[in-house]
C-alpha cells in the first residue's frame, strides 16, 4: 500500500538511510575523522532577532551569545520560517520545507519525510558522533523519530512544545524517562555529557532548546531580575505588548545565555574551542509583541519581524572575528554551509538542495551582496526577499533595510522590480502548493520500530471528548462523558503482526468500572479488545507556580500504564478506534496515548 508517494517497502528503506550511507562511505570514514572539526548547533524557540543585547536590546544581557558573534561572524540578514517545525526541516535538509513533507506544527503536519537526507545523516556517515538534546518537532513515530534520522543519541521530546518545564516526563532514545530540574538546564547538562564523552571527536551536537516558547516557566533566580522591572525598550505599538509575557521571555533568554556560556566554557576547558564550529540561531520571530528593532510582524507572520533571526557562527582561526555578512541567507543554507566547512561532499540523493553554502563569505573570500532571492511561504501566502527589498503577499514592496517597519510601499516607484518578484512569488507558490497537496494525507506509522507511541496529539476526538489544551501538542483527551465519545488514529502498519496494546490513562475513583474497546476499522474480521477499568489513578495536575503569565492553557499530569492485551494488526491502512461500551460513572477515562509494542512470535 502506498504512503505519500513511497511504497511501504521504500518507506522502511528510507528509515535506514543513515546506515546505508555509512556503508557507502565506510572506506573513507577513518581518513575523514582525522582533524575534522566538531559541530555545535544551538537553536532557540521563539526568540526574535531583537532578543539579544548584541542587536541593541537594553532590556536584557546576553554576553555569552554575543561572544559568538564577536569571535566569529554575524549573518546580518538571516531568515527562517514563521513557525517552528518548518524551520527545523529547512535546517536539517537544506530544502524549502514544503518539499520535505512539513506543512505545519502538529497533528502530523510537522513530519519530515523519511526519504529526506538530514545533516545528521551526512555527518554520521562521515564518522561523527551525533546527538540531539531538546525539542525535535519533526516526527514522533518511526521512521520519523530522531534516532531514525542520523542521531545516535536523543534526549528530549518530539512534540511541538511541552506543557511543563520542571522535571517533566521526557524521552531518552525511545525510552520514557523523567527530566531533572529546569528543562533547558537539563538539556544542556546532557549536551555537556555528550561533548565530554566524544571529546576525541568529531561530534555533531544539536541543542534545540525549547524556550522562550510558552508556557512561560522559568526559575526564580532568572525571573527575579525582571519580575517588576521597568522596560526601557518596548514594542513599536506599546499598547499591544503584554509586559508579563515580555518579562518572562527576557528571564528565559538570560537563562538560555547562561546555558550557552556553560557549553562554551566546556569547549574551552577541553581545548576544543579552536576545532569546533558553533552556530546559534532561532526558529522564528518573537512569540509576543515586544521590542524587535521596530520590524513588522512576529511569530506566525511572513513579514520581516516574523522571519528575521539572529545567526551567529564561530570557528576560531577559520572565520575572522567580528565579521558582518550582509549577504541574504537563511535556514536552508546551514546544511550546505556546514558540509562545506567540514570538508565533506553530500552524496547524490536525487533531491535538489535549495540552500547556498555561506562558507566563502565566512572565510572572507566573498564579501559582495549578490541579489539573491529567498522565498517564505505560509499556506498560500508568499513573501520574497531580494537585495534590500521585501515583496509581501499583497504585492507591496518595501526597502526593509531602510524601512524595517514596512511603512512605505514602493511598488509604484519600482513597478518593474515589483512585477518581477511577484512573478517569482507566484511560481514558487504553485510549486509549493503541489508539495503541500502531495503530503497532505499521511497516516501515522505503526510497526516501523518495535515500539510505536500514538499520542493524543495525533488522534481525533469525537462526540463529547475534548482536548486538555487548545493546541494539540502535548494535550490529552478528557471530558469523555458518554458513548458518543470516541478516539481515533489513522494509521499505516508496516507489516502484519501481533502487538501489545498499552493505554496511558487516568481515572477517578468514582468512574472505575468503565468498559472500553479497541478496534480496527477496515480490518475485516480482525478481533479487537475489550477491557474493564478496575483501578483508579487520579494524580493532580503538575504545579504551575513557576508559570509567570496568567490564563495559561497548558496542563500536564502523570498517567498510569495499562496493558489491554495482544491484538493482531494487518499490514496497511486502518483506523484505530478507542470507544466506551459501559460508563457507570460520570466519565470514562482521560487518555494520554496508546503504545503499540510488537509481540514476540
Amino acid at each position: 500500500m502506498g504512503f505519500h508517494g513511497l511504497t511501504d517497502r521504500a518507506l522502511v528503506s528510507a528509515s535506514i538511510l543513515a546506515s546505508l550511507m555509512f556503508l557507502h562511505t565506510q572506506a573513507q570514514t577513518e581518513a575523514s575523522r582525522v582533524g575534522q572539526p566538531n559541530v555545535l548547533v544551538i537553536l532557540t524557540d521563539d526568540q526574535g532577532w531583537g532578543d539579544l543585547s548584541l542587536n541593541g536590546n537594553e532590556n536584557l544581557s546576553t554576553p555569552n551569545i554575543d561572544s559568538i558573534a564577536n569571535a566569529g561572524a554575524t549573518l546580518n540578514h538571516f531568515y527562517v520560517c514563521q513557525v517552528c517545525a518548518p524551520t527545523r526541516a529547512e535546517f536539517l535538509t537544506g530544502r524549502y520545507y514544503p518539499r520535505t513533507g512539513v506543512s505545519g506544527v502538529s497533528i502530523g503536519q510537522e513530519r519530515l519525510n523519511p526519504d529526506e537526507t538530514t545533516i545528521a545523516d551526512l555527518l554520521s556517515s562521515a564518522g561523527y558522533a551525533t546527538g540531539i538534546f531538546g525539542k525535535w518537532h519533526n516526527g514522533t513515530q518511526s521512521p520519523y523519530h530522531p534516532n531514525d534520522r542520523g542521531f545516535g543519541e536523543f534526549y528530549g521530546f518530539t512534540s511541538g512544545h511541552w506543557g511543563h518545564y520542571f522535571s517533566p516526563p521526557l524521552e531518552h532514545n525511545r525510552e520514557s524517562v523523567r527530566g531533572t530540574g529546569f528543562v533547558v538546564d537539563d538539556f544542556t547538562n546532557r549536551a555537556l555529557e555528550f561533548i565530554h564523552a566524544n571529546q576525541d571527536g568529531p561530534f555533531f551536537c544539536y541543542l534545540p532548546l525549547n524556550t522562550p516558547h510558552s508556557p512561560m516557566m522559568v526559575p526564580d533566580r532568572f525571573y527575579q531580575k525582571f519580575s517588576n522591572s521597568n522596560l526601557s525598550m518596548r514594542h513599536r505599538d506599546p499598547g499591544r505588548e503584554d509586559l508579563a509575557m515580555t518579562r518572562a521571555a527576557l528571564a528565559m533568554m538570560e537563562n538560555i545565555d547562561w546555558n550557552v556560556g556553560r557549553v562554551l566554557d566546556l569547549l574551552l576547558e577541553l581545548e576544543l574551542e579552536e576545532n569546533t564550529i558553533v552556530i546559534f540561531f532561532s526558529d522564528n520571530g518573537p512569540n509576543s509583541f515586544r521590542w524587535n528593532g521596530g520590524m513588522k510582524g512576529k511569530k506566525g507572520s511572513i513579514d520581516e519581524g516574523g522571519l528575521r533571526s539572529p545567526c551567529l557562527i564561530r570557528w576560531p582561526k577559520q572565520i575572522p572575528p567580528g565579521s558582518l555578512i550582509n549577504q541574504i541567507s537563511g535556514a536552508i543554507d546551514l546544511l550546505p554551509t556546514v558540509i562545506d566547512l567540514v570538508g565533506l561532499e553530500a552524496p547524490p540523493s536525487g533531491k535538489a538542495i535549495d540552500g547556498l553554502s555561506m562558507a566563502p563569505w565566512l572565510r572572507g573570500e566573498r564579501l559582495d551582496t549578490d541579489y539573491r532571492t529567498l522565498f517564505s511561504i505560509k499556506n498560500d501566502q508568499v513573501s520574497v526577499r531580494r537585495g534590500e527589498y521585501r515583496l509581501d503577499d499583497s504585492k507591496s514592496l518595501f526597502n526593509v533595510v531602510q524601512d524595517p517597519r514596512q511603512d512605505h510601499d514602493l511598488s509604484k516607484i519600482y513597478p518593474k522590480l515589483t512585477e518581477e518578484l511577484h512573478v517569482l512569488a507566484s511560481d514558487h507558490r504553485e510549486v509549493m502548493k503541489q508539495c503541500f497537496a502531495r503530503y497532505a494525507e499521511r497516516p501515522f506509522t505503526v510497526g516501523y520500530h518495535d515500539k510505536t507511541v500514538l499520542p493524543a496529539r495525533d488522534g481525533v476526538a469525537h462526540g463529547s471528548v475534548s482536548r486538555s489544551s487548545k493546541s494539540p501538542n502535548n494535550s490529552f483527551f478528557e471530558n469523555w462523558t458518554d458513548r458518543s465519545g470516541e478516539l481515533t488514529w489513522e494509521i499505516q502498519v508496516a507489516e502484519s503482526g501481533v502487538f501489545d496494546v498499552v493505554l496511558h490513562y487516568t481515572c477517578r475513583e468514582v468512574d472505575v468500572g468503565a468498559t472500553i474497546a479497541v478496534n480496527l476499522d477496515e480490518a475485516g474480521q480482525i478481533p479487537g479488545l475489550t477491557y474493564r477499568i478496575t483501578k483508579p489513578f487520579d494524580p493532580p495536575l503538575y504545579d504551575k507556580s513557576k508559570e509567570r503569565v496568567k490564563k495559561s492553557h497548558y496542563q500536564m499530569k502523570d498517567f498510569a500504564r495499562l496493558s489491554l492485551g495482544k491484538m493482531k494488526f494487518p499490514e496497511g491502512k486502518a483506523i484505530l478506534r478507542l470507544s466506551a461500551l459501559e460508563i457507570p460513572g460520570d466519565e470514562v477515562i482521560d487518555v494520554h496515548s496508546i503504545e503499540l509494542i510488537r509481540a514476540n512470535d
